[in-house]
């Protein structure tokens, strides 16, 4: 659906807003003296007036239709307002992971070529720091416009730049986990088929109060009239957040929805089974950028005693594709503690799921056969929030895409397979899968979720030792706090303790070898997602020695 009058571009929600619930309050930034919580709120009107005021200033100062405008804002107020002020022009915001570390961040600079730039000081500094990576760049604006321009007055308001459903909207970089951070392509009308799957399948309303510890996720907030409270954290470091003053800012603001990953989620938890608080006013609580398992949903039930807990599934490229209830998932816990992995739901509405043979080359249409009911493969999918391509990445694009006539598919990389109730069931990654020499294989998920029901283990990672085809399993364990083995009497018991779960399924059974991590590597975003072929590195010279 448009956002206004036939106009595709995104930033037109906005202005709907704003004339349809001017004071309805659309930002809320908390500042935390002591025990006490304030709020500095910005309504829709004002928002509106903000992004205006600093659209104007882009087109004075050239910024145009189609322009690269790369993001260095700090999630809150200049984020959402300078996002919504390029596309409001018609420009293509570039948005990098703050947290991937400069080599990695230069990198995308390097390969996106923005035309401009909109950031901190910091980041304006670094722009000439590293002038030969930003060498495409012909103008910079400070985030200190949005307040300057907001108290000069109201200037002429801009209008909202036209644009068609497939014209580019932005370009945002994936987290790297499992491979350098790719710039993905997306287009105004996939940003609308993704508003409309969200609105329809979380049954969101406007008037809702939202909690967005993915700040990328704010951006979607005025086209669901929803209001936005900037959680106080350091988005690099999403899991190092405090999960009191979580809970406290989330009870202060009556927060209805939240986007987090299980590990925040199982960090906000373990607070509040602590205090004993509850956050009674969430609705909605979403879990996604890693597994979320029946224990967490447990464990989070009596924390938002009114909320309906979900994980949507996809990924940057694709988002969502299926979506399942937390009572869904405990009610296949025990499939799940089995090896069988992860059920992630049914696919929505507009959205078509396949799993298919897995294969390392480049696939056509013809190889989109999908497998039988149970069978483990490759997953693919095709629908309107599908992005095409890749930015100035022909070869990762026609390794990820597969064209299908009018169609185009993308090839997740990860495994699973449909059950006979049409549910699909994610099993890893398929650069994570561990096969050996005689063709036995071992699926990251599958073999993890079976470890993870030992009552002291936070979470384990499957990883392969030797060289490709002819890898021995192990699994790293990372201990819950305080349940670290700290002598070889405890790491043997450990073990014996380990493989005696592991005894009681067919993949696991074989698994002998067992480490012991304080902490996983993890990916930049979501501080969620294990970098196992980083732990496959560090463990293979280890041979069959159970401790670092």
């Amino acid at each position: 659906m448009d956002s206004s009058n036939g106009n595709a571009n995104v930033a037109a929600y906005l202005s709907v807003r704003a004339e349809d619930s001017p004071e309805r309050t659309a930002i809320r930034i908390p500042s935390v003296q002591g025990n006490e919580v304030e709020f500095a709120d910005t309504n829709f009107r004002e928002l509106e007036e903000m992004v205006s005021n600093l659209a104007g200033r882009f087109v004075v100062a050239g910024v145009q239709k189609n322009s690269r405008v790369l993001v260095m804002a700090r999630p809150g107020l200049e984020l959402i307002v300078g996002v919504f002020s390029i596309l409001q022009v018609g420009a293509i915001p570039v948005v990098i992971d703050p947290g991937m570390g400069l080599k990695g961040f230069l990198q995308c600079v390097r390969r996106s070529e923005p035309d401009a730039v909109f950031g901190i000081p910091k980041g304006i500094f670094l722009s000439r720091l590293f002038r030969p990576t930003f060498r495409s760049v012909r103008k910079r604006f400070s985030t200190r416009l949005v307040h300057a321009l907001a108290t000069t007055g109201l200037l002429p308001k801009f209008p909202v730049v036209e644009t068609a459903p497939d014209d580019q909207a932005a370009i945002l970089f994936t987290s790297g986990s499992t491979g350098p951070a790719k710039g993905v392509c997306y287009e105004h009308g996939m940003f609308q088929a993704q508003i409309h799957a969200v609105r329809e399948r979380f049954e969101i309303e406007p008037g809702e109060v939202d909690y967005p510890m993915l700040p990328v996720f704010a951006l979607f907030n005025p086209a669901l009239g929803m209001t936005t409270i900037v959680p106080p954290m350091d988005p690099g470091r999403p899991a190092k957040a405090d999960p009191s003053l979580q809970i406290k800012v989330m009870n202060q603001a009556g927060v209805t929805n939240s986007f987090g990953s299980p590990v925040l989620w199982n960090r906000v938890a373990k607070e509040a089974e602590r205090s004993g608080k509850k956050i009674a006013s969430l609705r909605r609580v979403l879990a996604a950028g890693a597994a979320l398992s029946p224990s967490l949903v447990e464990r989070l039930r009596p924390v938002v005693p009114n909320a309906r807990i979900y994980s949507p599934y996809g990924a940057t490229e694709a988002l969502p594709l299926t979506a399942i209830e937390g009572a869904d998932i405990r009610g296949v816990a025990s499939e799940t503690e089995q090896g069988k992995g992860i059920c992630v739901g049914r696919p929505l509405p507009g959205v078509e799921v396949r799993v298919v043979e897995i294969s390392p080359d480049i696939m056509s249409a013809e190889d989109l056969s999908p497998l039988g009911t149970g069978k483990v493969g490759e997953i693919v999918a095709s629908g309107r929030m599908v992005t095409r391509r890749y930015d100035k990445l022909e070869d990762a694009t026609k390794m990820a895409k597969v064209i299908d006539g009018s169609r185009i598919w993308h090839r997740m990389g990860d495994l699973g397979y449909f059950d006979d109730e049409e549910r699909l069931w994610f099993c890893g990654r398929v650069v994570e899968r561990v096969t050996t020499k005689k063709g036995a294989v071992f699926d990251p998920e599958c073999c993890e979720q079976v470890f993870n029901c030992h009552p002291k283990v936070f979470r384990t990672a499957l990883v392969g030792m030797g060289p490709k085809g002819n890898r021995v399993p192990g699994i790293v364990v990372e201990p819950e706090a305080g349940s670290y083995p700290e002598n070889e009497e405890e790491i043997s018991k450990w073990i014996a303790e380990l493989r005696e779960i592991g005894s009681k399924t067919s993949m696991t059974k074989p698994i002998r070898h067992f480490f012991f991590r304080k902490d996983f590597p993890v990916d930049v975003r979501h501080n969620a997602k294990i970098h196992r072929l980083a732990l496959a590195k560090k463990y293979a010279a280890h041979g069959m020695h159970p401790t670092e």
